[in-house]
């Protein structure tokens, strides 16, 4: 397997991000990064990005969930952020990218988590706790969906995946910027760091043709079997936060994943944010830890 690996100088004052890096290595011999903040004994935030993102999203939430007395995990999936880069399209699979996260969830024994996602975050962080049952206890869901192959998807996605199709070099800087007008030129470069140029990117790339989008397409029948867990058998407390600017996965398919998952209450709408929810920050966090406590 041809991987490549970010050089660390890329990572150097990157604004908001001065968390120390941690490393696990995977059986097949990859590195995967993840950020390891709070005290290590404490309940678990386990932080999932999406695409094009990296742990870099959560800059503004960890602090936050730390505060509120949590141990944040947040790791970057294969080809994203410090983690290793397999150059061929082919390696990234949905089962690559679940099978990666729940042997780090093991190899690092996490335990009463609160699973906090967004985008792809949730589309595979979702399928997670049915199997690890004992290890989940609350979600903070965001901008998210579960893509169950028996759905249509929805035109915004349709169009994203057009977009990034027609980008195989995709300037993620730009992107960034124009998603979160808010951000300033040096964040917006800080998103692109992972990624000096188009060899780095195949996960990038990949991302959007792995929606599955038939009954029997790759994790098609695994978001099913999460589907009908969250809508019989989830106990844990949930939280929603929506950016409600979102043209991918806003209101429309938060609404149909909130009547997806058993007792969601109603959702903390964020009128100004998009798709990058965690921009938001720690209004976020405030907000969750709140309706946990009810």
């Amino acid at each position: 397997m041809s991987t490549l690996r970010t050089p660390d100088g890329n990572f150097a004052n990157l604004p908001g991000y001065a968390f120390i890096p941690h490393y696990w290595e995977s059986l097949s011999g990859l590195r995967m990064h993840y950020l390891d903040e709070g005290a290590r004994d404490a309940p678990v935030a386990l932080c999932l990005h999406g695409q094009p993102t990296w742990s870099y999203l959560y800059r503004k939430m960890l602090p936050a969930l730390v505060g509120a007395g949590l141990r944040v995990v947040a790791p970057d999936f294969f080809g994203f952020g410090r983690s290793d880069k397999p150059e061929q399209e082919a390696t990234y699979t949905f089962d690559f990218h679940r099978d990666s996260i729940v042997a780090l969830i093991e190899a690092l024994d996490l335990q009463r988590i609160t699973l906090v996602c967004q985008d792809w975050g949730g589309l595979i962080g979702l399928t997670i706790p049915m199997d690890m049952r004992e290890r989940f206890e609350r979600l903070l869901v965001m901008n998210t969906a579960l893509a169950t192959g028996d759905v249509p998807l929805g035109e915004g996605f349709l169009a994203w995946r057009a977009f990034s199709n027609s980008k195989p070099d995709m300037d993620v800087a730009s992107l960034m910027k124009r998603a979160v007008p808010s951000l300033s030129d040096a964040e917006a470069s800080a998103y692109a760091a992972p990624f000096p140029d188009v060899r780095y990117k195949a996960g990038v790339r990949r991302f959007p043709n792995l929606v599955p989008d038939r009954p029997g397409a790759d994790g098609a029948a695994l978001s099913r079997r999460a589907r009908d867990f969250l809508s019989n058998d989830w106990d844990g407390k949930t939280f929603m936060a929506i950016g409600m600017q979102d043209p991918v996965l806003g209101p429309p398919a938060m609404k149909a994943l909130r009547a997806t998952i058993r007792n969601c209450p109603p959702p903390l709408e964020l009128a100004d944010a998009g798709h990058f929810t965690q921009e938001a920050g720690a209004v976020i966090v405030e907000k969750a830890m709140a309706s946990f406590r009810l």
